[in-house]
């Protein structure tokens, strides 16, 4: 047996490998690199410069988006005898690490692959018919276009859903998955009143009344039903004995799925389809609306690997495409401000592609200019930050000086102003093991943590000194901050900033301390629908056969959507489009 380890200087501390050459040529060797949720290790074996198999050994990323990344692309590498594949669109971090990982593998063993040496591979790519008959098409595979689908499905509906990414779920997946739910059972476990009135109260207030107070009205009316139903029959795992307080509103109301993220339902939802045999067309992308001589929608023209399909719509297209968060040509064009110095938190593909062709037969939009950014952000990459929703436990905000410039449960809008106001356009989350014991943000998303500390954007110490160090913040006003938010919260008032959840001291070691800064989140602008969902023309005028749910709408959030509000939003108009269109 001869055994070899190769490890380059560049890649010291992320990749090692080592290798076996058994008699019969075959060469075993494994190699590792860093993806978004921790290391990826692989092992490859190769037989005369040709790959002939890739295991996958560790890897902890998300387990829908990452699927394509350990299937299509170790296929395509295989078959290409090359790693120079296309990565998996939705999922960059995770493609390119993999490729790394085989890379890495491959030098441990001194392979080259040979050029040339590609596998034959008779298998043709699987045709769809290119006419395609449902009685209701969806456009979108996130949480509105799934709630659509399974209740037009349950209302005796034919249904398919066609994503013109490789990966379900869009935006909803990589959300925290929280939803804000007035008299929900856990509001009540814990005591917390709540009503209808108070939630539309708080609601229209977030978007400065400018949304529209009758679907607001169901929205809050529908919450608690839509919440039991994804309970109930979807399946949903929720956190029985805690909510989230986004700002805004005036009680915690938002229920918390189980690991804090949108994964937990959308991989639901995708049981659920597969129990009702409900067919989803990824990597077809919808190109155009097609209508009748009357002017009723009937249908999609869409395209998959190069192939024109038709997808025929007897009763309905329900539109659930997501906003334009990803697109800055789009979003430039109603907010300049948010030009490509800001990065977005949106999946790669919410593109607006929804509103643009539904504005081809006239659609009429709404509140375009309303553009919202999330506060606390991955300074590189522009993601959400999870780890920092220790926010909603009492974590502070602080500048590079060290002070707190804003109440930490304010609206995102203001809070993202005051951020850019800062020096360097960032914060400083700062929070102890007090709030973290209630939070459990740094175990829940541990790998985020890993992420952040290894790039230096997160900490964790046993004195906040020692933070204040890591980061160049001034230590001396830092402390003198602390000390001050200690003893508000000892004494329960708040006399900087009037915190509405109640401070909470900063005491006991850990200490933890991440840097973010706001990013492109929400766009609260879209096309006009009424309260059945339909979409209305410029003339205010139903447009037969089409319908819309989620981000793709404009009506509901005014100027500003409040946190928790839009997996409301999406199940509940979800589930009323789905049932309207079934019932045409």
């Amino acid at each position: 047996m001869i055994k070899k380890t190769i490890i380059a200087s560049a890649i010291i501390a992320l990749v090692m490998g080592c290798s076996v050459k058994e008699a019969d040529q075959i060469t075993k060797s494994e190699g590792s690199a860093f993806g978004k949720h921790g290391e990826i290790q692989v092992q490859t074996e190769t037989k005369n410069g040709q790959l002939v198999d890739i295991s996958i050994l560790k890897q902890n990323e998300n387990k829908i988006l990452a699927a394509s990344v350990f299937t299509e692309m170790k296929d395509a590498m295989i078959a290409n005898n090359s790693t120079e594949v296309d990565g998996i669109s939705g999922a960059t971090i995770t493609s390119d690490a993999f490729k790394q990982a085989v890379e890495s593998s491959l030098s441990a063993a001194g392979v080259t692959l040979v050029a040339g040496m590609t596998k034959n591979n008779n298998k043709s790519k699987v045709l769809l018919d290119s006419e395609q008959n449902f009685d209701v098409v969806i456009i979108g595979s996130g949480g509105a276009g799934f709630s659509a689908a399974i209740t037009a499905k349950n209302a005796g509906a034919s249904v398919v859903i066609i994503e013109k990414m490789p990966t379900v779920g869009g935006n909803s997946l990589i959300t925290g998955g929280q939803m804000n739910v007035p008299g929900s059972w856990v509001q009540k476990k814990m005591g917390i009143e709540d009503s209808i009135e108070l939630f539309v109260k708080d609601t229209l207030k977030g978007g400065d009344y400018q949304g529209d107070p009758e679907m607001v009205q169901i929205l809050a009316e529908q919450a608690l039903p839509a919440a039991e139903w994804l309970r109930d029959y979807i399946k949903v795992d929720f956190y029985q004995d805690q909510l989230f307080q986004f700002g805004g509103h005036s009680v915690k109301r938002a229920l918390i799925p189980r690991n804090h993220t949108g994964a937990e339902w959308i991989s639901k939802f995708m049981a659920k389809t597969d129990e009702l045999q409900i067919p989803i067309h990824t990597r077809t992308t919808a190109t155009a609306l097609i209508k009748d001589q009357s002017g009723r929608v009937i249908g999609v023209e869409a395209e998959k690997n190069g192939q024109k399909i038709t997808y025929y719509a007897k009763r309905g297209v329900i539109m659930a495409t997501g906003g334009f968060g990803a697109n800055v040509e789009m979003r430039t064009k109603y907010a300049p401000e948010l030009d490509n110095r800001y990065g977005t938190t949106n999946a790669r593909g919410i593109m607006g592609d929804g509103i643009v062709m539904a504005e081809k037969l006239n659609a009429q939009t709404h509140n375009m200019k309303s553009i919202q950014t999330y506060p606390i952000c991955h300074i590189d990459s522009g993601a959400i930050s999870l780890i920092a929703d220790s926010r909603f436990f009492g974590a502070l905000l602080v500048n590079k000086e060290g002070h707190r410039f804003v109440e930490e449960l304010e609206r995102r809008d203001v809070i993202s102003s005051a951020i850019l106001a800062q020096t360097g356009k960032q914060t400083y989350v700062l929070w102890g093991n007090e709030i973290e014991k209630i939070a459990k943000v740094v175990s829940v998303h541990k790998d985020e943590f890993e992420e952040l500390n290894r790039k230096g954007m997160m900490f964790k110490a046993d004195s906040i000194e020692e933070l204040a160090g890591k980061f160049g913040i001034d230590e001396k006003a830092l402390m003198a901050q602390v000390e001050r938010v200690n003893q508000f919260a000892k004494a329960g008032e708040d006399k900087e900033f009037n915190h509405r959840g109640g401070l909470k001291t900063i005491m006991e070691p850990p200490f933890y301390m991440l840097v973010a800064k706001p990013s492109v989140h929400h766009t609260m602008g879209g096309l006009v629908t009424d309260t059945h969902t339909r979409v209305l023309d410029t003339q205010g005028k139903v447009i037969a056969g089409l319908f819309a749910a989620g981000e793709v709408t404009g009506m509901t959030h005014g100027s500003n959507r409040l946190g928790g509000n839009a997996i409301t939003d999406i199940t509940v108009f979800g589930r009323i489009a789905g049932r309207e269109a079934a019932a045409e």
